[in-house]
């Protein structure tokens, strides 16, 4: 399996037609179909159920875009690597993280590299825990940043002590929007939305403590925004780090502390032991400048 051949799989299935497929990659169809069936053919499975004119993915083949896309993203990146020189620092630095207030941390290291290496271009992926230590372990995320618990084996990583804390999410005019803070009593028989991580909801078993038990868990979220545009619509209270809702409209959705208070430490983390390119290694030094700095 070539990458070329990769690449024509993947503009078959965004096209959902051979004829437009072979049009855009200046290829005849019957050549372009030869070349896909040669690859079903080597693979030993059916990628396209063919309808008539109409080419849908089989599972086999959802699979395999997955993997082609991750397998190309990996080559361009490779390449990127081996052409930066010391001289000149390019190219990508891949950062995955969830939606945690210590991304403004994260956005004033950003701040101070892009200033040193100003062609080097930062990607942002925006997902849960196990999505990024998933993509890093494939070498598609370069740097994570994790809220505690979470295995940090095989990993270097400077942890940020309290960086974020912990809160519940309620509309304005929401009787609970009147307290200075929010206790457990206040919650039980709320409709709550919690954090999907069981990792992450073993904080608020502590918390409640044996009233865990008598709680009502309406909706779990993997990430906080949809957990807001729940609570905006009067479906539930998000009891979740604060995160990235200070930026919510206050007239839709305010928040208020729990007490007694439970903060939240977050690591930023990459992988031990691994040659990194050169873009990626100076962002760990600044990352490292940025903690030696907080330390004084």
């Amino acid at each position: 399996m070539d990458f070329r051949i990769l690449r024509y799989f993947l503009n078959v299935a965004r096209e959902q037609s051979f004829t437009k497929a072979a049009e855009q990659l200046h290829i005849t169809q019957p050549t372009l179909s030869r070349q896909l069936a040669s690859l079903e053919k080597e693979l030993g499975v059916t990628l396209f159920t063919r309808s008539g004119r109409n080419i849908t993915l089989t599972e086999e083949g959802l699979l395999l875009k997955r993997r082609a896309l991750e397998i190309l993203d990996l080559e361009e990146r490779t390449l990127e690597e081996l052409k930066s020189t010391e001289g000149i620092v390019e190219g990508t630095v891949t950062i995955g993280c969830g939606e945690f207030a210590v991304v403004e941390t994260l956005a004033e290291i950003c701040k101070n590299y892009q200033k040193k290496y100003p062609r080097v271009q930062i990607v942002l992926h925006t997902a849960t825990a196990d999505t990024i230590s998933e993509m890093m372990n494939n070498g598609l995320v370069d740097i994570g940043l994790f809220m505690e618990p979470v295995d940090t084996q095989g990993l270097d990583h400077i942890r940020i002590m309290g960086s974020d804390h912990w809160v519940v999410g309620m509309r304005p005019e929401d009787p609970l929007a009147a307290k200075e803070f929010i206790e457990k009593n206040d919650l039980i028989g709320k409709p709550l939305i919690l954090p999907e991580r069981t990792g992450v909801q073993s904080e608020l078993v502590n918390w409640f403590g044996r009233d865990f038990k008598k709680i009502r868990i309406a909706f779990t979220s993997n990430l906080g925004t949809n957990a807001g545009v729940m609570a905006a619509c009067g479906l539930g209270y998000p009891v979740s780090i604060e995160g990235a809702a200070r930026y919510w409209r206050r007239d839709l959705l305010v928040q208020r502390p729990l007490f007694p208070q439970i903060r939240a430490n977050t690591v930023i983390a990459w992988r031990r032991n691994i040659p990194n390119s050169q873009a990626v290694n100076k962002f760990i030094n600044e990352i490292n400048a940025f903690k030696a700095l907080e330390s004084i």
